[in-house]
């Protein structure tokens, strides 16, 4: 095989690997609120939402930290031990403690920002400038099937349960925990694309990346106050929020809609293979439509707000307003609408497929803006959306629905506003640049 073939075989592994992690860990996200619910023990008393704040803040903060850890003991090791944690966090849930929930949540919130600058590290290494796009289509395409076959196995799990036992439990963490551990080890298959550097071109390498680090850091914090990092920032930190919503929040919606009869727990399932179609199909056409942008990026952002507008809007007539912190025997409260699941499931695709306008035009535009300095430009974006999906986990608690909505809503129309703004100086620049060119 040659150098070209054994790095898209690369590339279909580090997929496959995070599609096992992610078909495990986003389940377990999707189903937390509702499987603690149902969990009667006294001594514990832990809370999805916060679990899930906690991981959010703490990986927001570990980016800082990462890519030492990635350049001592290298891209392949990193994202095995961070999917054994995964995979701990998974199977701390076959029987709870609140001390191991909230410090697995701990962990977890580290080894993310280890796990994701380890796979951007070795997609770069696998890749050259010609089959980047390609690569990261792949990957990003293994990724979102993860949506599908976590949720499908919940979906027939669950099927007519009312309440969930400690056995369904049980049986779908064991399961899911195996499914995680298949993933990390699938990390092992990956070839080293060159030959190894000698002992003393590794440390003079390592050296030259510890040293680069901090000049990173600081690189990092001076784009982070530049004008058009401050302007797309707004539609970064909306995607953070929409995050905590389709990936958390509205499973557990759905799950407590007791109107929805006994498939109302299945039914968190089928609504999480919803948002990946969506995704999905967005992914695809969004991220072929980058290369014949003849239009620009703003009508797929445009889309994506009208898409989330109008799911927003079935939602709050569809869901009761007190089902994200209703008790384990549901909410009894009546909707504006007769709940119908039909609408339930078709605002999860809306959810899925407005999520993917966003990050797709999101990636391209920051790539674009800051290609000199493209890993300090994505370790801001990723530090703002982590700490907007925290600070969205963490209301969760609290908030009843409408209140979530309303947040989103605003947040988004700003948030768009400004990505026209920083598109326009995009347009503008590019312009200018013909103009002298001539």
């Amino acid at each position: 095989m040659g150098p070209e073939g054994k790095t898209l075989l690369n590339i279909i592994i580090l997929g496959f690997g995070f599609m096992f992690m992610f078909t495990a860990f986003q389940t377990c996200g999707n189903i937390e609120q509702t499987v603690i619910k149902s969990f009667n023990s006294t001594e514990f008393h832990g809370s999805g939402y916060t679990s899930m704040a906690i991981i959010y803040g703490v990986f927001s903060a570990s980016n800082l930290i990462a890519p030492s850890v990635v350049a001592v003991i290298g891209p392949q090791l990193s994202m095995f031990f961070s999917g054994l944690v995964y995979s701990g966090y998974i199977a701390m849930f076959i029987h709870p403690f609140t001390w191991s929930f909230y410090t697995a949540s701990v962990v977890v919130g580290i080894a993310a920002a280890i796990l994701w600058t380890a796979q951007g590290n070795l997609l770069t290494i696998n890749s050259t400038d010609a089959t980047i796009g390609r690569n990261s289509g792949i990957f990003w395409a293994l990724l979102q099937f993860s949506l599908f076959f976590g949720n499908m196995y919940i979906y027939f799990a669950w099927h007519g349960h009312v309440h969930i036992s400690d056995n369904d439990r049980q049986t779908v963490f064991i399961s899911l925990t195996v499914i995680s551990l298949v993933g990390s080890f699938l990390f092992f298959l990956i070839q080293k694309p060159e030959p190894e550097a000698t002992p003393s071109e590794a440390s003079e390498s390592l050296l030259q990346t510890e040293s680069t680090e901090s000049a990173s850091i600081v690189k990092a914090l001076q784009l982070s106050v530049t004008k058009e990092m401050l302007l797309l920032s707004i539609s970064i930190a909306y995607t953070g929020l929409e995050l905590t919503f389709y990936s958390g929040v509205y499973g557990t919606c759905i799950g407590a809609m007791t109107q929805f009869g006994d498939d109302a727990k299945s039914l968190i399932g089928l609504s999480g293979i919803f948002i990946g179609l969506g995704e999905i199909l967005g992914g695809g056409v969004f991220g072929m439509l980058n290369k014949c942008n003849r239009f620009g990026r703003n009508p797929v952002v445009l889309l994506g707000l009208i898409t989330h507008f109008v799911a927003f809007y079935l939602i709050f007539l569809n869901i009761a307003s007190d089902a994200p912190i209703a008790p384990e025997e549901g909410t009894h409260l009546q909707a504006y609408i007769t709940p119908r699941y039909t609408v339930a499931l078709l605002c999860s695709f809306l959810l899925g497929l407005g999520d993917s306008c966003f990050n797709t035009q999101l990636l391209s535009i920051v790539g674009f803006m800051f290609r000199e300095d493209s890993a300090s430009a994505f370790a801001v974006f990723k530090f703002v959306q982590s700490i907007t999906a925290a600070l969205a986990f963490f209301y969760s608690n609290y908030l009843l629905l409408h209140w979530q909505l309303l947040i989103m809503v605003v947040v988004g129309f700003l948030g768009t506003l400004s990505f026209f703004v920083a598109e326009w100086v995009v347009v503008s620049s590019r312009r200018d640049t013909d103009f002298d060119s001539i």
